[in-house]
C-alpha cells in the first residue's frame, strides 16, 4: 500500500513538473523566457517549447501589428490658430530584444511613440496655414507620409525594437470658442474668391462674344464681296455669251432685240403714236 502511495505522488509531482516545463508559442506572438527577471530566451515561431519550472516564466508580446491612438492635442498652426488635432500610429515589434532593453513593455512603446508622433505633427503643421489644412486641395497626404517617416526615423535611431509602418490624422478641428470666428472669415474669402471668378468670367466672356462679333462681320463682308464678284463674272460670261450668240446673224438678233422692246413698251396697254412708215411700226404691222 505505502508503494502505490509512492507511485502515486511520484507521477502527480513528474505531471506539475511537465506541466510547468511546457508552454507554446502561437502564431502572432513572441514567448519570452525570464530567468531571474532577465531575458535568456525568445521564441518566434510556433509549437510547444521547454523551460525550467519554476526558475524560468514566461511572458508574451504581440507580434503582430498594433494600432495605438496618439491623445487628442492642441496645435498652433502658421496663421497662429489653434486647432486640435488626434491621430493613430501602426506599428509592431521587429526586433524583441532591443525592445525589452529599451522599452520592455507595450504601454512604454505605446508612450514613446506617442511623443514621437506628437512632435513630428506638432512641428509639421506649425509650418502650414490653417486653411490650407482643410481645404479640399489638402497636402494631408503628402503631411502624413512626411510624419511617418520622421517618427520611424527617430524609433530606429533609438533602437526600440519596433517598426513605425503609417501615422495618420483622422482629425482636424478648431477649437469651440474659435470655430465661429473662422468659420465667417472663411465665409468671406470665400465669396471674395468667387466674385473674383465671376468677375473673371465675365471678362473672358465679353472677349469671347466680341472675337465672335468680330469674325462674323469679316465672314458676312468676306461672303458679299465673294457673292459680287460672282455675279459679276457671272455677268460678264452671260454677255460674253450672248455677243457670241448674236453676232452669228445680226439681224436675227436685231428682230430679236425689237421684240423684246414690244413687250417692256406696251405693259399696261398704253396709246403710242408712231409714224406708218418708220421701221419699228412696220416689224410691229408685219411688214
Amino acid at each position: 500500500m505505502k508503494k502505490w502511495i509512492i507511485t502515486g505522488v511520484t507521477a502527480v509531482a513528474a505531471i506539475i513538473l511537465l506541466a510547468g516545463s511546457l508552454f507554446i508559442v502561437r502564431e502572432g506572438e513572441y514567448k519570452v523566457v525570464f530567468k531571474f527577471g532577465e531575458a535568456v530566451r525568445i521564441h518566434s515561431n510556433p509549437g510547444i517549447k521547454l523551460k525550467v519550472p519554476f526558475i524560468e516564466t514566461v511572458s508574451s508580446l504581440p507580434k503582430y501589428q498594433k494600432i495605438s491612438d496618439t491623445p487628442e492635442s492642441t496645435i498652433i498652426t502658421r496663421d497662429k490658430k489653434p486647432i486640435k488635432v488626434d491621430n493613430y500610429t501602426v506599428w509592431r515589434i521587429n526586433d524583441p530584444q532591443a525592445f525589452l532593453r529599451s522599452l520592455r513593455t507595450v504601454s512604454a512603446a505605446e508612450s514613446r511613440i506617442g511623443d514621437a508622433v506628437y512632435n513630428a505633427v506638432r512641428r509639421k503643421l506649425s509650418e502650414i496655414d490653417y486653411g490650407s489644412i482643410i481645404s479640399e486641395n489638402s497636402s494631408r497626404g503628402d503631411l502624413n507620409d512626411e510624419v511617418t517617416k520622421e517618427v520611424s526615423d527617430i524609433v530606429q535611431r533609438q533602437g526600440y525594437g519596433v517598426e513605425v509602418i503609417d501615422v495618420r490624422i483622422k482629425r482636424t478641428d478648431l477649437p469651440e470658442e474659435n470655430k465661429q470666428s473662422v468659420y465667417n472669415r472663411m465665409i468671406s474669402d470665400r465669396r471674395s474668391i468667387a466674385a473674383g471668378y465671376l468677375s473673371e468670367g465675365d471678362e473672358e466672356s465679353r472677349k469671347i462674344t466680341s472675337n465672335a462679333d468680330r469674325q462674323a462681320q469679316e465672314l458676312i463682308a468676306q461672303a458679299e464681296a465673294d457673292s459680287k464678284k460672282i455675279i459679276a463674272e457671272g455677268e460678264q460670261e452671260a454677255a460674253r455669251i450672248y455677243n457670241e450668240a448674236y453676232g452669228k446673224d445680226a439681224e436675227f438678233y436685231k428682230l430679236y432685240r425689237t421684240l423684246e422692246s414690244y413687250v417692256t413698251t406696251f405693259q399696261g396697254e398704253p396709246v403710242i403714236m408712231l409714224p406708218v412708215n418708220s421701221p419699228y411700226t412696220e416689224i410691229l404691222l408685219g411688214k
